[in-house]
Order: C-alpha cells, then sequence, then structure tokens
C-alpha cells in the first residue's frame, strides 16, 4: 500500500508539473550569467560526427529542473529537459544531427535550483557538426584499471549512433582467463581475432563466416604471438612474440611497469596456416613489438629496442620506430630497415604505431621508456607526416595524465584515443576529428547517463573502430574457447 501511495503521490505530482507547463507555457530562466555552464561533459568547441549518439549532459546545481537549447542561426532545433541530466530521444537528436549538419551549433543551459528559484540562465556555448560520418562500431576490452587482476573482464561492442553495447565475448567463458589483442582487418566486423589466455587458451580467429582458435608460436622461440595487425589484403597477420613482465612499485606515482625481457616477429598466413620467420628479426640483441602494417600493404612498421637485463635495467629500454618493405604474394620481408623515429637521438619510446587511411599520416605513442604507456602519466600522442617525417606533438590533444591506444576511422577523418586524463586513474575513450593535419579538441565518448563515465570502474582499453557490428554465437564462442 505504501508503494502505491508513493507511486501516485509522483504521478500526481507530474501531471500537475504537466499541467502547470501547459497552461503556463514554456518558462524561461529570469537571471542570466556571463559564465558558460558547469557541464559534464564538457562539449564546448568541439567538432562531432554527423553520427554521433545524444549529447546528454549533466549540469551541476541543476536540483530542481534543467533545460538545454540547441540552436542554430537563432531557431531552437531541439530542446532537453531533465533534473539532473538530459535524456535525449534517439529520433529527436537524429533529426537534429540531419538539419545540423555541416554547421555551428548554440548551445544554451537553464536551470532551476534553491539559490535559483527563478531559473538562471548561462552564456551559450559553440560546437560544430562535421558533414563526414565516423564508423558506426567501436570495439574495446573493458578491463580492471590497475590490469593486475581480472575476476571480470569482457571485449565489448559499441554502436557510435547510439548507446547499445553488447558483450563480443567474456572471461566467464574461458574459465576466467585473459582475453587480450582484439583488432580486425581494416574495420571489417567479419575478419577480427583475439587471443584468449587460459588452459584451453588460443587466438581466435573469424575469418568471413568461418571461427577458428589457433595455437600460434614461433618455431624458433616458442613463445606465443602477440599484438597482432592485419595485412589490408586480408591474408597475412603480423605478431611479435613479446616475453612480457611487470614490476609493482609502492613509492612512484606510476605503479606498474610492464617491459619485454625479449620480442621478435613472426608472420601468420590465413591461407596455408603456416608460420613464417625472418631470422634477422628473431634475436637475442633486440626487442621487436608493435608490428603494423600501412595501408597499401607495402610496409611493415613495428617498434624496437636495444635488449637490456630486466627489471633491473627497463628504464633504459627506449624504443624505436621502423619500417620495412613487405611483399605480399611470399610473405617476405625487404633488406633495407628504415628509422622513422630515432629514440636514441630524440628521447624517450615509441610504441603502438597506426597509420591513416590514406597513408600520409601515423600516430604513435611516446613515453619515457618501455612499451606499455597506459601506466605512464606522461606518455602522450606523437604524429608523423610519412611526406617529411616531422614529428610534432598535437597541441589539441596534449593532457597532464597518459593518453594511448588510438584508432582511425576508416575515412581518416576521425581518431578514438584511450586517456586517463579525467582523474589520472580510469581510462575514458575521447573522439577528436582530424583533417589536415590537425586535430579538433577531443571530446567523451557519450553515455546516455553521463553519470556512467565516473561510475563505472572498469577502464576502456584498446579501442579499434568498426566498419559494421560483429555477429557473434555466444554458444559457438564459449565451445570454441573450451575445447582443447
Amino acid at each position: 500500500m505504501k508503494r502505491v501511495s508513493v507511486a501516485l503521490l509522483r504521478c500526481t505530482s507530474l501531471l500537475l508539473f504537466c499541467a502547470l507547463c501547459l497552461s503556463c507555457g514554456r518558462r524561461s530562466a529570469s537571471l542570466s550569467s556571463q559564465q558558460q555552464p558547469p557541464v559534464f561533459p564538457d562539449y564546448s568547441g568541439v567538432t562531432v560526427p554527423c553520427n554521433i549518439a545524444p549529447l546528454n549532459l549533466c549540469v551541476s546545481g541543476s536540483a530542481h529542473q534543467m533545460r538545454v537549447i540547441w540552436r542554430m542561426d537563432g531557431k531552437d532545433l531541439l530542446v532537453a529537459e531533465g533534473t539532473d541530466h538530459t535524456d535525449i530521444a534517439l529520433s529527436e537528436w537524429q533529426g537534429f544531427l540531419l538539419e545540423a549538419k555541416g554547421k555551428n551549433v548554440e548551445v544554451a543551459v537553464e536551470i532551476w535550483n534553491d539559490s535559483f528559484p527563478q531559473g538562471i540562465a548561462y552564456q551559450p556555448f559553440r560546437l560544430h557538426v562535421d558533414d563526414s560520418a565516423i564508423d558506426p562500431y567501436l570495439t574495446y576490452r573493458l578491463i580492471p584499471p590497475g590490469y593486475i587482476g581480472w575476476n571480470k573482464m569482457e571485449l565489448a561492442q559499441r554502436c557510435l549512433s547510439s548507446f547499445e553495447e553488447s558483450v563480443l565475448v567474456s572471461n566467464l567463458q574461458n574459465g576466467g582467463g585473459c582475453l587480450n589483442c582484439h583488432t580486425s582487418c581494416k574495420g571489417n566486423p567479419s575478419q577480427y581475432l583475439f587471443h584468449s589466455r587460459c588452459k584451453t587458451g588460443g587466438t581466435v580467429i573469424s575469418d568471413r563466416g568461418r571461427m577458428v582458435k589457433k595455437q600460434i608460436s614461433s618455431p624458433l622461440t616458442g613463445r606465443n604471438a602477440v599484438y597482432p595487425a592485419w595485412h589490408p589484403a586480408g591474408r597475412w597477420i603480423a605478431f611479435s612474440t613479446d616475453d612480457v613482465h611487470q614490476s609493482f612499485y609502492n613509492h612512484c606515482r606510476s605503479k606498474i611497469e610492464v617491459y619485454n625481457n625479449s620480442g621478435d616477429l613472426l608472420l601468420y598466413d590465413t591461407r596455408t596456416e603456416r608460420v613464417v620467420e625472418d631470422a634477422r628479426f628473431v634475436d637475442t640483441l633486440n626487442v621487436k613489438t608493435f608490428p603494423a602494417f600501412s595501408p597499401d600493404g607495402k610496409w611493415l612498421y613495428f617498434c624496437t629496442s636495444k635488449r637490456y637485463d630486466v627489471p633491473f635495467c627497463s628504464d633504459s629500454m627506449h624504443y624505436s620506430l621502423v619500417r620495412v618493405s613487405f611483399e605480399a604474394s611470399t610473405g617476405k620481408l625487404g633488406e633495407v630497415v628504415d628509422t622513422i623515429y630515432n629514440a636514441r637521438v630524440c628521447g624517450g619510446s615509441a610504441s603502438l604505431p597506426r597509420i591513416s587511411p590514406d597513408g600520409r599520416w601515423l600516430l604513435f605513442t611516446w613515453a619515457e621508456c618501455n612499451a606499455f604507456p597506459i601506466q605512464h602519466p606522461e606518455s602522450s600522442l606523437c604524429l608523423v607526416d610519412l611526406k617529411t617525417y616531422k614529428v610534432s606533438e598535437p597541441p589539441q590533444l596534449i593532457s597532464s595524465e597518459a593518453d594511448t591506444y588510438h584508432s582511425w576511422s576508416s575515412n581518416g577523418r576521425w581518431i578514438v584515443f584511450a586517456s586517463r586524463r579525467k582523474d589520472g586513474r580510469v581510462t575514458r575513450l575521447y573522439i577528436a576529428a582530424f583533417s589536415n593535419g590537425q586535430f579538433g579538441r577531443p571530446f567523451l565518448l557519450p553515455q546516455r547517463y553521463p553519470a556512467e563515465d565516473v561510475l563505472r570502474r572498469y577502464s576502456y582499453n584498446v579501442p579499434e573502430l568498426l566498419k559494421g557490428k560483429i555477429k557473434t554465437d555466444k554458444d559457438e564462442m564459449a565451445r570454441l574457447l573450451q575445447s582443447p
């Protein structure tokens, strides 16, 4: 009876509020502020794709009511109201994006609370709706931010034009083992792979409807394949064979250091299911990691460092970024190794190279040392112009915390990257526009409930943009993961 009474009271209050609004029209705030609104997330000055999910907002101090008005050329295109956040209907938002495509938009915010019962209107902020779209789906790993344990871990995918999120695979399906190194071939949802690290583990490869699990390792060293990269033609997959270890610290800002004791390169031929190795890139003097093919398939990029006695000298490991030509018909690597970023000369350490779809730009992560930059607060994204080989640190992307894993959209107009810039602890995803060598101001991956970006205590790890949704059979996936 008590629950019914409370529900009836709420319903009555809502009806009275609606009746008041209908009888008096939409009330306006009586006061105005010269300051911009204390909104979260902060979308001021950003450029967003024309197919992005609704940019819901919450406003600090909006205890009674908040209103967000999206305007263009003085015309109200969309009005969203709420108490602590907006929840814009998808159909209304898509209509707004269609009208605002390629144009600048003004966003006005009003709130009512105990301090301002008559309402206060803040200075509007502006953003731009670009006429280009971002790839419709995004995959990532959700993992506890410490990277120490994983009682729950999953690979998930998110629709970027809505808030639909689905689990591709959970470690509940592989007995609590680790899941990592997910990637696709040029964003193709029917060609992807990931590693399952457990007693019945292996590399799960889905290739145009056929899903298999393979034990891929080096014939020369016996080490397992990690850090995969598809050749754009889809036949070859490059791996490194890193021997990864961790150290944990009590008195450092960075609590974890991850380092490679060794690392070599290998190629896997999906057509013949054989492993190809070049003896020049299998040695004990240098550590190789993070292979990446150029979009035309003619170059294989990777990071390499002289091998040191780790963990005692792990801070001496500085990875340079190099490339070698690749012949797709034979799987052979070229004779000459070109250096793109020389860590001995320029300092620091390069990791995670990703080349733009047009082959013009290369984005990598810089840190002071080693090749696991997410645990380095100083890590940042660096851009290489592959025409001039000039290396720069884009000012629009700079933050005081770790900025790392990144992915290009298939049209080259957007990047998604992982960052700890909000609190230094949890890794969240940010999107930034890109054009003519310049990035736009990054913005947080939109959520239906903005507070989720604060309350979700799992880190987003290794974002990868996709041209479509990955379709999986959960029963088949579980069977494959658990089979020997």
